[in-house]
């Protein structure tokens, strides 16, 4: 869980449909009551074309429901519908609940660029896990101008390394993607990257594993990932 002063988070995530820099625009959040705001990056992602959800037109206001808001559950597979059992199994669910299914499965359509994501809040949580596709595998020398199905050669189970990258012209919590031989494959997705960097300068440490790797749709989501950080660690509790 991503849990602050009492609160379990997620974080809502838009992707420009051009450029497809993803923008943290709001937070959903749970204890008891559900709460949805916006916030972090909302101002930048409208400038950029992002319109605000129609239910929640009050870009300062904080709003509360006693159940999942309609907009976000409707996202959802029914909880009748025929195999929700194996939809359940594929994110680790034994029952039908709803807010985990939605920070678990992202509750992604395909009618806008709208994503839910567990957030890496950058407080002391114990063990940490995370599941994703690297970014920007495409715009690396995997895919310029050669076949994607023959550019990479990564194999399920291998094991990537990170990298700070402060010099990054975009931005300063960048985080390199890089296999073991020091090749850039692409990076953290920014939406865990400041939270990262501050774990990292804190000494955490991580283990980064190749969970799939599919190498069609010219490698937008070409490599899946497992992130698990251990901030408990010497040097954190020194901190801490």
């Amino acid at each position: 869980m991503s849990l602050k002063a009492g609160r379990d988070y997620i974080y809502l995530i838009w992707k420009e449909p051009n450029t497809r820099r993803n923008y943290i625009v709001g937070q959903l959040s749970k204890n008891g009551q559900y709460e949805f705001s916006y916030g972090h990056e909302v101002e930048d992602a409208i400038k950029e074309g992002f319109e605000l959800l129609i239910p929640f037109n009050d870009i300062n206001k904080v709003y509360k429901s006693d159940t999942l808001f309609s907009i976000f559950s409707s996202r959802l597979p029914d909880k009748k519908r025929r195999g929700i059992e194996k939809v359940l199994s594929k994110y680790g669910l034994q029952e039908y609940e709803e807010y985990k299914l939605l920070k678990r499965s992202g509750a992604r359509l395909p009618i806008d660029s709208l994503e839910f994501i567990d957030p890496i809040l950058g407080e002391f949580q114990g063990k940490i896990a995370r599941t994703f596709y690297i970014a920007g595998v495409r715009h690396q020398m995997f895919c310029k101008g050669e076949d994607c199905n023959t550019a990479l050669d990564l194999k399920i189970s291998d094991k990537l390394k990170i990298e700070l990258n402060p010099e990054n012209e975009h931005d300063k919590y960048a985080i390199k993607i890089v296999d073991p031989t020091g090749v850039l494959i692409g990076y953290l997705p920014r939406y865990y990257s400041e939270s990262m960097t501050n774990l990292l300068k804190q000494g955490a440490k991580y283990d980064c594993t190749v969970l799939e790797v599919n190498k069609e749709n010219e490698c937008r989501e070409c490599i899946k990932v497992k992130l698990e950080i251990d901030t408990d660690t010497e040097d954190m509790k020194k901190i801490s």
